[in-house]
């Protein structure tokens, strides 16, 4: 039986050394970290995961060495989207043979396709592989559409199509995905991209979110998940609003991983906040801003 996704799902950073190197202890503290706080699974090589930089050989490499780390203990998902179909095939297939329960594939993101390009490119991934495929929708970053309807129509062409991504502000696109596929298709898992859009894609129907402030406190997402499907939603409104103030981490510096790394750091976990873009690390004012905010976070 093919897995299914639903829950907390962090879109776990990729830890680098100061010389852009992969931090093998780095992200085993960061998987241990997630793990710990009550995650539902690990996507590794999403955006927060800067997939972007890393070669195809680097992608496989870190894909094995979570795979062996979390060792069964959470599902994995893994990022393998590419702008080239065969690429994003051999990643996937890759994924496939190391342990991963499922990939994650962006939209290809540099031409806009057509709307059956675009078909196509996801009914080969999923031809190619058996696990579960899950699309990733991130217009903001890609430029590129994904219609409803084209989502309905992949679905319930190819069984291993079996949840989606949205990254995306609008709720009624969300509530549309509920009403249009998850109705047709009951095991498609409906996934918020935006953290604070947790609540509200339950509230819907959906199944959960793949936030990047879980790399901060899983504890907190998690704990809003958990209380929602118990019915405790009075619990699941104040972690909500103890989420807010993490949403400021965005706001400090564009992409953010470098922010949310030192964000972790912060918490404990012990990782340098070097990313491959630009000079790498937030400035010591921006350190001093995380804290700041860190310290309005509450957990209860």
């Amino acid at each position: 039986m093919l897995a299914t996704f639903h829950g907390v799902i962090p879109p776990m950073l990729t830890a680098f050394h100061s010389d852009s190197s992969l931090d093998w202890e780095g992200n085993k503290l960061l998987i241990d970290h997630l793990i710990k706080g009550g995650v539902h699974g690990i996507l590794v090589l999403g955006s927060s995961g800067e997939f972007d930089t890393l070669t195809a050989d680097e992608r496989k490499r870190l894909t094995e060495f979570v795979a062996r780390h979390i060792n069964g203990r959470v599902p994995l998902l893994v990022g393998t989207g590419s702008c080239s179909t065969a690429e994003a095939i051999d990643l996937s297939r890759h994924a496939e043979r190391v342990g991963a329960d499922g990939v994650l594939v962006v939209t290809p993101y540099y031409w806009r396709l057509s709307e059956e390009k675009l078909y196509q490119h996801y009914a080969a991934i999923a031809r190619a592989v058996d696990i579960p495929v899950l699309l990733y929708h991130i217009p903001m970053l890609t430029n590129q559409p994904l219609p409803v309807q084209l989502v309905r129509r992949l679905a319930l062409d190819f069984e291993n199509i079996l949840g989606i991504k949205a990254t995306v502000d609008s709720v009624s696109y969300i509530g549309q995905l509920i009403r249009e596929v998850k109705a047709v298709k009951p095991q498609f898992a409906v996934l918020a991209g935006f953290d604070d859009h947790l609540f509200n894609t339950l509230a819907m129907g959906g199944d959960g979110a793949i936030p990047g402030t879980a790399n901060v406190f899983p504890e907190i997402c998690v704990g809003l998940y958990e209380s929602f499907r118990k019915g405790d939603f009075v619990q699941s409104q104040r972690l909500l609003r103890s989420l807010l103030p993490l949403l400021q981490l965005y706001d400090l510096d564009t992409p953010p991983m470098g922010i949310l790394k030192e964000a972790c750091r912060q918490r404990g976990v012990r990782i340098e906040p070097h990313t491959r873009h630009g000079d790498g690390v937030p400035s010591a004012e921006k350190v001093d801003q995380i804290r700041k905010i860190l310290q309005q976070v509450s957990v209860t």
